[in-house]
Order: structure tokens, then C-alpha cells, then sequence
């Protein structure tokens, strides 16, 4: 048996959360992108970056690896739906002003083709189709270099506003 290793880090997760309190989610998305403050530590496990942030628009990036994948030999469907769920979260989160949350209500996911080594850089772009005062809706889809369709999801997500008369940070 041939055994492979994979060492990573992660930044203080906590720090990004508190700086949620008093940042408009844009601002907050794009200070992770850049590195001013950590990304969240799911990213760092699977290996996937924030690339491109626009208010109700994100891209995410990664590259297949071997510690991707299912016992069949592509990448495993909880990390199609991980991004997918990363990129419709964040689109709503790059909309809402400081201090207000987020949780997804549902996902449903459609895989359309396998995701291998082969594949190449995917790329998984959010995108927010309707955001009201108490939910909102986004979609997200990850794609190949050649454009080509791999996943999609649609996203039910509750916004959490603070209640009246909270303070917030």
C-alpha cells in the first residue's frame, strides 16, 4: 500500500466572525480574499480559494486532487456540494450589511459530470436571485476551464438579522 500525506494550516477563525460583527459582508469576503483576515478553515481542509468578489456575486477555485476523491476515483460528491454551498452562501453574504448572518436552509444539488484529476482548475461561481428581509435565494455552479457545466445548486438561506434594540459588535 502506497500511503500519501498532506500537511496544511488555517488562520484563527474567530477573528473573521468578529470582524463579521462590524463589516458589510463584501468587505469582510474581500479582507479574506486577500489575506488581511483568515479565510474560513473549511477552505484550507479542502483546498479551495475565494478568487473574485462582487456585491451578490463570488467565484471560489480549486484544483482536484487525490485527497478529493471517493472510493471510485473521482472527487467525492460532499465536495461538489461544499463549494456549491460556499459559493451560494458567500453571494448572499457579499449583499447583507454589518452584523447580519446567515445559514443555508436547504441545497440541492444536480452533479453532471465527474470531477478527476484530468479536470483541471474548477472554478464554482455564486450568484444571488432574490434577497428579501428574512430569506434569500442563490445559485451556484462549478465549472471546468472549458466552461463546461460539472454541478449546479439552488440555496434557500435565512438571513439573521439582529433583533431590535441589540447592539451590534
Amino acid at each position: 500500500m502506497s500511503e500519501r500525506e498532506r500537511t496544511y494550516s488555517w488562520g484563527d477563525p474567530m477573528q473573521t466572525a468578529t470582524a463579521a460583527r462590524t463589516m458589510a459582508g463584501v468587505d469582510l469576503l474581500r479582507a479574506a480574499m486577500s489575506g488581511d483576515l483568515p479565510g474560513p478553515p473549511i477552505a484550507a481542509s479542502l483546498g479551495f480559494d475565494l478568487v473574485e468578489v462582487t456585491e451578490g456575486r463570488v467565484v471560489f477555485a480549486f484544483e482536484p486532487a487525490e485527497y478529493h476523491y471517493n472510493p471510485i476515483g473521482s472527487v467525492h460528491g460532499g465536495v461538489y456540494a461544499t463549494l456549491l454551498d460556499s459559493a451560494a452562501g458567500c453571494a448572499v453574504h457579499s449583499m447583507l450589511p454589518a452584523g447580519v448572518g446567515y445559514t443555508s436552509l436547504d441545497l440541492t444539488v444536480k452533479f453532471l459530470r465527474a470531477i478527476t484529476l484530468d479536470t483541471g482548475r474548477v472554478t464554482c461561481v455564486g450568484t444571488v436571485t432574490h434577497l428579501g428581509g428574512r430569506t434569500a435565494l442563490a445559485e451556484a455552479r462549478l465549472l471546468d476551464g472549458a466552461d463546461r457545466l460539472l454541478g449546479t445548486a439552488v440555496s434557500s438561506i435565512l438571513v439573521i438579522r439582529p433583533q431590535p434594540g441589540t447592539q451590534v459588535g
